[in-house]
């Protein structure tokens, strides 16, 4: 397969559409004054009491520590952690904010171990937020890209718990913005991915189909290379204990729902949500998987622009594991941009601004519905994208492989 094209410039004068401009306006306000106002108001971080509330980021402070005292296997012992948890935060909670991450990821929170509870908290939003901002104004291909960044309904869910969604978005972001002119740095950002080991059902088999051997080799190495410092680092025995609790935060979450059905983002938690049996919830997972990993596999092989395999890519990444949560739905700000790119560029289709405004509002409904929304909001974008690859296969033949927004398209 030919090597892929040089990502072009693309002109800051192109018109924004005033609704879309201005919805995002609002959504990104109120994501930015949010949390200076939370803080204020002791509903973020901090209580009124001064103690900490309990939330998703004390699991990776506490797994830090635990590294940083020398115990680094211990932070998969969900008592261990449960009793550090209490000592950081102050008050006690109901049932367990657990670490379950591979090894390689404590580096980070080892990182942020080195830090007060609080400024880690803070700094680490922060921090995963710069690389997320930069790599959506590369894909929209404008500083407007900033602005829809900021906008993305999952940005305040990620923020208040304190979640990596932003580093995940980040990289997957990353990998498909750099395959067609940087493989290896793609294939860097695709290896950096393993701490997210749901994320590489499909990474694997579209750069197979695609011949892209050299982002295929790379994050290989570089997982490997993680793999081996963790080890060095933090002993085989952080490795066995992950490999340990494994099942058992399967058994938790995707079994005996310890976390309510209404929160797993996916097809396995709408029929778990409905009522329906584990037994039936895997067949609909498996089901959706193969059929979104078929349509990847001939869709990358096929002669439509890349950054609609791209967008599709990322995409169909959220639909095909059965664990996720709201804030890995930052993830979805990928094909939204890459959207949104094609859209400024050649102009958007009737229905297409109207549907993106809906796969919104799910994300923002989320808390009142108490359901699981973002899948319909994720099933939402990716119909957006498989609707103008069929169009776009109607019309004269494409380059295999191109670069993002780089093939000319009529309305």
């Amino acid at each position: 397969m030919a090597a892929p094209a040089s990502i072009p410039a693309v002109s800051e004068r192109g018109p924004i559409p005033a609704a879309l401009l201005n919805v995002c306006f609002v959504l990104a306000v109120v994501n930015i004054a949010f949390f200076p106002c939370a803080f204020i108001a002791h509903w973020w971080i901090f209580d009124d009491k001064g103690l900490g509330i309990p939330t998703d980021f004390v699991n990776v402070w506490s797994a830090g520590k635990l590294a940083l005292d020398g115990h680094p296997p211990l932070a998969w012992e969900w008592d261990v952690q449960k009793q550090l948890q209490v000592a950081v935060l102050g008050q006690s909670f109901s049932g367990n904010l657990a670490w379950h991450y591979p090894p390689p990821f404590l580096f980070v929170a080892l990182l942020l171990a080195h830090f007060p509870y609080g400024a880690a908290f803070a700094g680490w939003a922060l921090t995963s937020l710069m690389p997320y901002l930069a790599v959506m104004r590369a894909v929209t291909g404008k500083t407007f890209g900033w602005l829809l960044g900021l906008a993305f309904p999952a940005v305040l869910t990620n923020t208040l718990v304190g979640q990596n969604g932003f580093l995940t978005a980040a990289l997957i972001g990353g990998t498909l913005w750099l395959l067609p002119s940087r493989p290896v740095l793609s294939g860097i950002c695709l290896g950096l991915l393993t701490y997210k080991p749901q994320y590489g059902l499909l990474f694997p088999l579209v750069l197979i189909a695609a011949s892209q051997w050299t982002v295929f080799v790379t994050a290989g190495i570089v997982a490997a290379a993680i793999a081996a410092l963790s080890w060095l680092a933090f002993g085989t025995e952080s490795w066995l204990a992950f490999f340990h609790w494994l099942p058992m935060v399967s058994q938790a979450f995707l079994t005996e729902g310890r976390v309510p059905w209404y929160k797993l983002q996916s097809i396995f938690g709408w029929v778990r949500f409905l009522g329906g049996p584990e037994q039936f919830a895997w067949i609909f997972q498996w089901v959706l998987a193969a059929a979104v990993a078929v349509v990847l596999v001939l869709l990358w092989r096929s002669r439509v622009r890349y950054s609609l395999k791209a967008a599709a890519l990322a995409a169909g990444t959220l639909l095909v594991t059965p664990y996720l949560f709201l804030y890995d739905l930052m993830v979805l700000a990928i094909p939204v941009a890459i959207l949104v790119r094609l859209g400024l560029a050649h102009g958007f289709r009737s229905h297409e601004l109207p549907a993106l405004g809906l796969a919104a509002a799910l994300l923002i409904l989320f808390p009142v519905a108490a359901a699981p929304t973002g899948f319909i909001a994720t099933l939402i974008v990716f119909g957006l994208i498989l609707h103008r690859c069929a169009l776009a296969s109607e019309r004269a033949s494409l380059p295999k492989l191109s670069s993002l927004g780089a093939i000319p398209e009529t309305r």
